[in-house]
């Protein structure tokens, strides 16, 4: 009698467990269908999807504060914190420098051919999307670290200063000890509080997501065709082959088989919140609940993911690649000498670095790169901006997921290879 309810049971269980992850899927397929067949016409649903994602941006700026300062707030020992930020960075940078390497070998392997085609629609894009960062280098660093009034750490365009904050309340609570106490409280409550909040707002996320999907095939699908074909091709297909094999290999080192399994069982609604949002910021409420169902200690996820999602971007890194070896062929520079590959890996990790989380962005990172390279602003910037928007969706993917699979490996480094299990057994 027991063995047959445990049976008939199960599906049911199944059907549970995955109930979230098959409403997003069925609203992102019915979303793409819809754009597909409607095009243009679609951008009249787009505020469904905006209406979704503006509630998720209102949340995310409290819930990253409170995250960082509580997680950092309550550590017991700052040395074991100073240890923690050192695994952290050595990880992002490992991971980030990976990537580079891969899609450069792809570029230059199978080289992107001059087209002068290239130029007409640089010309066009221009007109359609004028630059609009004239800064110089250091003030958008300045910038990007700090704003100059409190009020302005709300906007979600400042998220790095956000989280500069947020780390230095962490330790000022750390510095003030006993009398901090009572304040460190209040910081994972309202950790807690904003948890809940987001988990209502993702109630709502195959509806949000299913406009948005409808609008980004409806208006960009066209764009997929012409000149662009080609490298887009084998920026896609070094992605997914990234995706697949690179990340089930970080899992494996994290835990091994177990590892492996924990990771693509809960990275899904992860991974569709971030190629329906294009934005980094917008998954960490999803990175989170799949880290804490992956058993992910919660003093790692809650500094691993929000740090990442401004700073880690193993896609933007092999965005950049892409980006800059359009613009050698348009040039006609040799992108395989020596010297350019080592200055293009350095370029890559500080361009990852700078561009911040929001849809579409990353307009810092390519003035600074078409500045290095001494291309001509005008026709560089707006093939640039092209590219980015189209190589968006996967991008974010591997930047918003690279730090699931992150912080996976950072703790396995912190905690040994027997984490999983051992947290597994205790459960």
């Amino acid at each position: 009698m027991t063995m047959h309810a445990t049976v008939t049971d199960r599906p049911s269980s199944l059907l549970k467990n995955y109930a979230s992850i098959l409403l997003l899927l069925g609203g992102i397929g019915v979303g793409s269908l819809v754009g597909f067949f409607y095009g243009n016409r679609i951008e009249n649903i787009k505020f469904i999807g905006d209406i979704f994602l503006n509630l998720l941006f209102t949340a995310i700026i409290p819930l990253v504060f409170f995250t960082i300062a509580s997680s950092i707030a309550n550590l017991k020992k700052t040395d074991s914190l100073g240890k923690l930020f050192g695994i952290v960075s050595g990880v992002f940078l490992a991971t980030v420098l990976i990537s580079a390497a891969v899609m450069l070998s792809v570029m230059l392997v199978f080289p992107v051919a001059h087209d002068a085609t290239l130029s007409a629609m640089a010309q066009q894009a221009l007109l359609d999307n004028p630059a609009t960062n004239n800064h110089s280098s250091g003030t958008s660093i300045t910038q990007v670290l700090t704003v100059n009034d409190f009020f302005e750490l709300m906007a979600r365009k400042n998220m790095l200063a956000l989280i500069l904050i947020s780390l230095l309340v962490g330790f000022a609570t750390l510095r003030a000890g006993e009398k901090g106490k009572s304040f460190a409280i209040f910081l994972d409550s309202a950790n807690e509080v904003m948890k809940q909040l987001l988990e209502l707002i993702m109630k709502i996320a195959p509806l949000g997501l299913g406009a948005y999907f409808a609008y980004q095939v409806g208006v960009f699908g066209p764009q997929l065709l012409g000149v662009y074909v080609q490298p887009l091709a084998l920026y896609y297909a070094s992605c997914t082959a990234y995706f697949v094999i690179f990340f089930s290999l970080y899992a494996y080192l994290a835990a091994g088989k177990l590892g492996l399994k924990i990771f693509w069982k809960n990275n899904l609604t992860p991974a569709l919140t971030a190629v329906g949002t294009c934005n980094s910021i917008a998954t960490i409420p999803a990175n989170l609940l799949a880290a804490e169902k992956m058993h992910i200690p919660d003093y790692v996820r809650n500094i691993v993911i929000p740090l990442g999602a401004p700073i880690h971007k193993d896609g933007s890194s092999m965005s950049s690649i892409i980006k800059i070896a359009l613009l050698f062929a348009m040039f006609e520079k040799d992108f395989s000498a020596p010297s350019m590959i080592v200055a293009i890996m350095g370029i890559t990790v500080l361009v990852s670095i700078v561009e911040g989380g929001i849809p579409n962005g990353g307009y810092i990172g390519e003035v600074f790169a078409i500045t290095a390279f001494g291309f001509p602003m005008e026709q560089a910037l707006p093939v640039a901006m092209v590219i980015g928007t189209l190589v968006d969706p996967i991008a974010t993917l591997l930047n918003a997921n690279g730090d699931l699979v992150s912080s996976m490996l950072v703790t396995r480094i912190v905690e040994g290879k027997t984490w999983l299990s051992s947290r597994l057994t205790q459960s």
